[in-house]
């Protein structure tokens, strides 16, 4: 057996990663983590990718936790990196999304005094990650290293933030690797499944919610034939629509923003709940309105992959722990019901969603592109499993309730209404699968919050499409103030750039769209181009909502 090398705490590090299977790094240099750099310089394995913004670059990692169910990584330097990387980190925390945000620290003699750019990282993350810890002993790298990638993955999973001080990077060690971290799974006991059968049983206006992480193809597959087997009709939770192919007969739509009136009552009419992986939080459930806390008025069958979740809102009448795979392939394996009194409560949800969801010409004329339109075209034309991404705005309604999504894992969208999000997360989508087809909606306030990426899309050859829907203002907010204070427009007006000229003074292809008519060709031709591409939609600000306008 060959002598474990003396190494220094940076290519310590690195080779913890490697030992992960870690093959991408989200990053904005800094000379608190040189020997990480270093030590990456020769980890050919992993593809070091540098961003224009440390909150581009946590949107990243993120998104690759979405995509991939593993930890997305990503590194800052401290102080000023590690609060612009916050952003991903709430994001990854609320959407439950595995990812690890190594931060370079002062070093420890010095922490205390205020030193240049030092931050406690444990009291900034102490509420946004999921663990947050320092590592204070060179010896001890491998082993957080490996308890950070347990406890990202497991349960619900969710961000870890670690805080490399100087000395530790800086220091040399003899120190051997940790064996890669395993995450365990629990699976539903035969007690809980034979008592969720009963109660379906039971059921007239049953309603299955799906929804969280955790999910693969195979588990999506599963639960599909489940639904099909008995019957049943199935909403997505909160941008979770790719979980269960919209284009299935018992698929009845999203909850959330821009949600259904005919689903959101639905919800209030079922007598049973079967909440798969979704957490019912505030949107979901329209402010806790939909499924009361803490006893909701329907029966509720709540599964959840961490048992902390379960009855920490809600008093469920059967809480099952488990994974989702193992729920979906145990409800799979169910013998199916042979009384099923919901077949109309299932014809009619999925009749209402096809006319809620069906894009129609618009009854009175509008100036610029129909955004309906745009969208419907993309959800017939693109492939199966294009991913499409969005940040936070009103413009995302109509790409919930127009675009139907036909795969796992091909919607990069953030539950906690980040702006900004999408257009990092389609790159590291691009970055990540080239093959597929990445196209990212951004309004033109969410896009402005990261346009400099155009430089890091360029720069590493992510061929997406981010289509801008420029109105002149900051909708979402716009529509709050005409509901609360109508008439007494501030600070939601914006004096946009030249979209198109930005997008080529980066290097990228870029096109101007004013009329619905001359998208289609638009499209194919930044398909065409082999490049990152921008399309500007000029759309009529007067259409808040898809069914709302402004007078």
């Amino acid at each position: 057996m060959s002598e474990t090398p003396l190494r220094n705490g940076g290519q310590i590090l690195v080779d913890a990663l490697l030992q992960h299977a870690v093959d991408t790094v989200y990053c904005i240099p800094g000379e608190s983590y040189l020997p990480v750099l270093d030590a990456l310089h020769d980890a050919r394995s992993i593809r070091t990718i540098v961003t224009r913004h440390e909150g581009a670059a946590s949107n990243m990692a993120d998104a690759y936790g979405k995509l991939s169910g593993r930890p997305g990584i990503c590194f800052v330097t401290r102080g000023p990196g590690a609060t612009h990387a916050a952003n991903g980190v709430h994001t990854a925390m609320q959407d439950s999304t595995p990812m690890i945000l190594f931060i370079g620290q002062v070093e420890s003699a010095f922490k205390g005094r205020e030193a240049f750019q030092e931050v406690d990282y444990r009291q900034m993350f102490g509420s946004l990650a999921k663990w947050t810890t320092e590592i204070d002993d060179i010896r001890r790298i491998p082993e957080i290293v490996a308890r950070a990638f347990a406890v990202a993955q497991s349960g619900r999973p969710g961000p870890v933030v670690i805080g490399l001080p100087e000395e530790v990077l800086f220091g040399t060690a003899t120190v051997a690797d940790c064996a890669p971290a395993r995450t365990i799974a629990s699976a539903p006991a035969d007690a809980a499944l034979a008592e969720l059968r009963e109660r379906l049983a039971r059921a007239e206006r049953p309603l299955l919610i799906v929804g969280g992480t955790g999910w693969n193809a195979e588990a999506c597959k599963a639960l599909q034939r489940f639904a099909a087997a008995n019957g049943l009709p199935v909403a997505a939770s909160f941008r979770r629509q790719d979980l269960f192919d919209n284009r299935d007969e018992h698929y009845v739509g999203q909850l959330g923003f821009g949600a259904s009136p005919r689903l959101t009552e639905r919800v209030r009419d079922a007598d049973l709940l079967l909440v798969l992986g979704s957490r019912l939080s505030e949107t979901p459930t329209a402010g806790y309105t939909l499924v009361e806390s803490p006893q909701p008025r329907q029966a509720l069958i709540h599964v959840h992959a961490d048992a902390s979740e379960l009855g920490r809102v809600y008093r469920a009448d059967l809480p099952i722990q488990a994974g989702m795979p193992q729920i979906a392939a145990a409800l799979a394996d169910l013998e199916p019901l042979a009384e099923r009194p919901w077949a109309q409560w299932t014809s009619t949800a999925r009749a209402d969603y096809l006319a809620y969801s069906t894009a129609a010409q618009t009854p009175v004329p509008l100036d610029g592109v129909d955004l309906a339109q745009v969208v419907h075209h993309l959800s017939q034309t693109l492939p199966d499993d294009a991913v499409i991404s969005n940040g936070a705005g009103n413009y995302a309604v109509w790409v919930h309730r127009f675009y139907r999504y036909r795969s796992p894992r091909s919607q990069l969208a953030p539950t906690n209404g980040a702006m900004g999000y999408g257009f990092p997360a389609a790159i590291a989508a691009k970055l990540r699968d080239p093959d597929r087809s990445v196209v990212c909606f951004a309004g033109d306030g969410c896009f402005m919050m990261y346009p400099q990426e155009l430089a890091t899309a360029v720069q590493f050859g992510a061929a997406l499409i981010v289509i801008v829907v420029n109105n002149g203002m900051l909708g979402t907010i716009r529509m709050h103030q005409e509901r609360e204070y109508p008439g007494r427009i501030s600070a939601t007006a914006l004096h946009n750039p030249d979209f198109v000229a930005l997008a080529r003074a980066f290097g990228a292809h870029g096109e101007l769209v004013e009329r619905t008519e001359d998208f289609a060709a638009a499209f194919l031709r930044a398909q065409a181009s082999g490049m990152p591409a921008l399309i500007e939609l000029r759309t009529d600000p007067r259409q808040i909502t898809p069914q709302a306008r402004l007078n």
